[in-house]
């Protein structure tokens, strides 16, 4: 088991690129092991690693099918969705509040003049 190349932040060679770099680009890995690293010094923690994959290996993202697409919408449809009063929200429910606004803090909507 070898290692991978360590690069400084923003150090990378030319035709390496993250997953993010990657898809921008309109491309993915597609199963190639991963080249090499990217580290970011921090002060008082560990450095941030970002892993890097070749970019004349990477394949193109994979279209949407019909079938995906109605379950992504699907899934956003449920997280608008108000577990408390079962009303369409209009935004996406906080996970740190669990329901809507007005039914997390019902006390609010008397304040409000």
């Amino acid at each position: 088991m070898g290692t991978v190349p360590v690069y400084r932040w923003h150090l990378a060679p030319d035709g390496l690129a993250t997953r993010r770099q990657l898809r921008a680009m309109g491309l993915r890995p597609g199963g190639q092991p991963v080249t090499a690293q990217v580290e970011r010094p921090r002060r008082r923690r560990g450095p941030l690693v970002a892993y890097l994959y070749r970019t004349d290996h990477a394949k193109p993202v994979r279209p949407m099918t019909p079938g995906k697409q109605a379950a992504l919408a699907k899934a956003n449809a449920a997280r608008r969705i108000c577990p408390n009063c079962r009303i369409d929200a209009g935004y996406c429910i906080p996970r740190s509040l669990g329901m809507c606004v007005p039914c997390a803090y019902p006390d609010d909507e008397q304040r409000v003049t």
